[in-house]
């Protein structure tokens, strides 16, 4: 089954996309006794390559057409504290899509308490690997790719969305 054919066989990602249950490993908790910064983006990462997967632009889609994203801006925010242990689940919002960004914001909860403990907002870019440049995506993963947008554009926005990093005013 070639990717383009699996793509569309696969059904629209939920609204918002929610990755599955994921756990803080030993080796990822710092001498401060709590996660990393380090791998909050590690979490992050994992699930966007799960929506990734629904929207028929992972491991086969590179393999296949030469095409992948890369994270061109990245801003998380650490807000609770994550522990050894702690079951924690993403839910991502595709915010926004043009032919070759997609801009995402995801939140990280803990899995069985839902108390939110980091956010991650990101633009990334699509790259034709045989050029290691830019491109567009092609029609039928853009037309997808649409589709999540306008579905994700339903869902009532988070806070944190299009925050700047400032110091507080005076």
């Amino acid at each position: 089954m070639t990717t383009v054919a699996a793509a569309k066989e696969l059904p629209l990602p939920p609204a918002p996309f929610v990755s599955s249950v994921m756990r803080i490993e030993p080796q990822w908790i710092d001498y401060n006794g709590h996660l990393n910064m380090a791998y909050y983006n590690v979490m992050f990462d994992r699930a966007i390559d799960e929506l990734w997967l629904k929207l028929g632009i992972g491991p086969a889609y590179m393999k296949e057409r030469h095409g992948s994203t890369f994270t061109a801006e990245c801003h998380v925010r650490y807000l609770r504290e994550i522990n050894l242990g702690d079951p924690v689940q993403i839910s991502i919002l595709l915010i926004g899509a043009d032919e070759k960004r997609l801009h995402t914001f995801e939140e990280l909860r803990h899995a069985t308490e839902g108390w939110l403990s980091a956010t991650s907002e990101n633009m990334t870019i699509h790259i034709d690997m045989n050029a290691r440049k830019t491109a567009p995506f092609p029609p039928d993963i853009g037309e997808r790719i649409q589709a999540v947008a306008n579905a994700h554009a339903a869902v009532p926005r988070p806070e944190g969305i299009g925050r700047k990093i400032a110091m507080p005013p005076k």
